[in-house]
């Protein structure tokens, strides 16, 4: 079931956003050659325990986990790029590093990810192809948003979004994408990377959705890793992942994750 918010509660909902947007930030602040993804886990861990926050992942089990994921955050590095499970490695020099995470705050669910590169890359070669693909989803995930005005459909952000993403070069993988947020971390309607303009759910005012652009290097094909999580590249290419919750308003979309 789709469900809107009042402006009233759409005001309820900022708080969680921003609590993301500092977590993501933390995160990435701690990030850095030789720390392990165990570690970045522990920093979202100990911020959702001082904030009297609950986490939308570590109970969380949809049909595609082979469990409950059993972490706060995704990290999914190089040829990894969504669900990706904290486990004990440390990071290297030019790892190139998504960070995904959702938490509840007073009830209210938010949802954002980030893309950068640890340290720095080996390679020109390899630091300009990394930083293409990091701003590819990010300029997507502008896109997006843009296209996100009430009256538009869901199909208006889709085709914005694949825009981008054609223009660039990439592919694109519908299989998952952006979705509803609310109470839960994911609901209707979903927002898939690819889709025709005019064509879908209709924004309207109080809708309030997750907008997830993410890209693999040279193919749109996945496979989930032996942990029963992380979704990796079929060829090993690298993938980037950037997201934004956001409430559609009768001013235009109004992003509650945003970063400083």
């Amino acid at each position: 079931m789709i469900e809107l918010r009042s402006p009233r509660e759409i005001e309820e909902m900022r708080p969680a956003g921003r609590f993301v947007a500092e977590v993501l930030t933390a995160v990435r602040d701690a990030a850095a050659v030789g720390v392990n993804l165990l570690e970045l886990d522990a920093v979202a861990h100990r911020m959702i325990k001082e904030r009297g926050a609950e986490s939308c992942y570590i109970d969380y089990h949809p049909s595609f986990g082979a469990m409950p994921f059993g972490k706060v955050i995704c990290t999914s590095v190089n040829d990894a790029v969504l669900h990706g499970l904290p486990h004990d490695y440390a990071l290297r020099d030019g790892d190139l590093l998504s960070i995904d995470f959702a938490a509840a705050v007073d009830g209210w669910v938010s949802d954002s990810a980030v893309s950068f590169v640890v340290g720095g890359s080996p390679t020109p070669e390899r630091a300009a192809g990394d930083a293409r693909l990091i701003r590819t989803t990010e300029v997507a995930l502008e896109a997006g948003i843009a296209a996100a005005q009430p009256g538009k459909k869901v199909g208006d952000i889709s085709a914005a979004i694949a825009a981008v993403a054609r223009e660039a070069g990439y592919a694109i993988n519908t299989d998952f994408g952006g979705h509803g947020v609310g109470r839960t971390m994911h609901g209707e309607p979903h927002v898939p990377n690819d889709g025709r303009a005019g064509r879908g759910f209709p924004l309207r005012p109080g809708l309030v959705i997750a907008v997830e652009p993410w890209f693999l290097e040279t193919t749109d094909e996945i496979y989930t890793d032996p942990d029963g999580w992380t979704l990796r590249s079929t060829d090993g290419s690298r993938g980037a992942h950037s997201e934004h919750t956001i409430a559609i308003t009768a001013d235009g979309p109004v992003v509650l994750t945003a970063r400083d």
